[in-house]
């Protein structure tokens, strides 16, 4: 016997194992496949950089080449699986428990503060269970999340003084307790996504100005009462006047710059970079891998590379652009400030256009806890864009996707 389905032909008779069949692929299709191809091969991509980055000083050092190969697929299984938990369940359910994940971000930044491990003059790590964790990279969805859940449930068409009061306690407690870890870097994607949610929430211009002239006040009170370190000073020094700079201040920057150059069009090849085999740029697997992309694969693998993170940040202004409702409009927006802030200035970096700041790459350099922070970012886009059809079709979606994934 068949179901009858009441649709524009009404009174059809479709067979009922094929109406079940249609039914479970149907949302599938709403999958944002350039998001999601975007993502996967700047994964794959990252996993054979980090190699070629990596493999000559373990094998100098008499271990397995493809270490940190390993740990970085790990880290892709468990980001993947976030991801696809993120996309499934809907993200207004996700609002709901946005306080909890937000409270939760909060107290691991507490605790690396009191026993964190300190990496390259920043107490940024937590060891937990034997793993090292970056509790600033959870946070950064988390926030989102909850600058979302504060945001995007007024009803006002635009938010008043009290609504941005909020905004600004939300951001300024995680960025308190980053600045004091000290990590310039991870403290400017914090300011970049409350300016990017502020902007694209709706608030009053007037409102904006003041807040710009009270960053540009609140930066020059930080440098004149001397809050920053030393070696902080001495990058934006050497930013702004390079020929005066120590070399020891510049060398990580000039050797980048060689290392980019020496790529010209084409690159010297896989795995054959002399830069990256030698181990002349420090920390060329997490925040100067551009710098292997460039010598290896030269302008060409570069372009390449910019044009997948084109590829995503477009994917997630369109989700933006379509979301149903605010909530979807500010998460995707600030999913889309960390991506393009991280990449412009990790790039940028990278070519001397910006000062040394410690930022990654998403989903290319090597980090475990940034990958599966960059994985969920990415789960909530795809969140957004599933469920823009309406409580029906989200129901459908969100129950589908948890099945198919479960």
């Amino acid at each position: 016997m068949g179901d009858i389905v009441f649709g524009p032909t009404v009174g059809f008779v479709r067979p009922a194992i094929l109406s079940r069949s249609r039914s479970a692929t149907v949302p599938l299709r709403h999958v944002d496949g350039l998001l999601l191809l975007a993502t996967l091969g700047l994964s794959g991509f990252g996993l054979v950089m980090i190699y070629s980055a990596t493999a000559p000083s373990l094998v100098t050092e008499g271990l397995d080449p493809r270490l940190f190969v390993e740990r970085q697929i790990t880290s892709l299984a468990l980001g993947l699986g976030v991801m696809a938990v993120l996309a499934a369940v809907d993200y207004r359910t996700l609002t709901r428990w946005a306080a909890f994940a937000y409270l939760g971000a909060v107290a691991l930044l507490a605790a690396t503060l009191v026993a964190g491990e300190e990496v390259n003059a920043s107490q940024s790590w937590l060891s937990v269970g034997g793993l090292q964790l970056q509790p600033a990279e959870l946070a950064k969805p988390a926030l989102v999340l909850a600058l979302a859940s504060l945001v995007g449930e007024r009803r006002q068409p635009r938010p008043g003084p009290r609504v941005l009061l909020g905004m600004l306690l939300l951001a300024g407690v995680p960025m308190a307790l980053i600045a004091a870890q000290p990590d310039l870097g991870t403290l400017l994607v914090f300011a970049a996504v409350l300016f990017g949610v502020v902007l694209l929430g709706g608030v009053k211009v007037r409102y904006i100005v003041l807040l710009v002239l009270l960053a540009v006040l609140a930066v020059g009170g930080v440098v004149r009462m001397g809050l920053l370190e030393d070696y902080q000073l001495d990058r934006v020094s050497a930013f702004l006047d390079p020929k005066k700079a120590p070399q020891a201040v510049t060398y990580n920057v000039t050797q980048a710059q060689i290392a980019i150059g020496s790529g010209q069009l084409a690159g010297r090849g896989l795995f054959q970079g002399s830069q990256t085999s030698l181990s002349y740029v420090p920390e060329n697997h997490t925040d100067f891998i551009f710098t292997v992309v460039g010598e290896e694969l030269g302008f060409v693998g570069a372009a390449g590379t910019l044009g997948a993170y084109a590829l995503l940040i477009w994917r997630a202004l369109r989700i933006a652009a379509l979301s149903r409702d605010r909530v979807g409009t500010i998460i995707a927006s600030g999913v889309l400030t960390v991506f393009t802030f991280q990449v412009a200035v990790n790039v940028g970096m990278a070519v001397g256009l910006v000062p040394v700041t410690g930022l990654p790459l998403p989903l290319v350099s090597y980090g475990g806890t940034s990958l599966v922070g960059s994985l969920a970012m990415v789960g909530l886009l795809q969140n957004v864009h599933l469920h823009r059809f309406g409580r029906r079709g989200m129901t459908r979606l969100s129950s589908t996707l948890a099945g198919g994934w479960g």
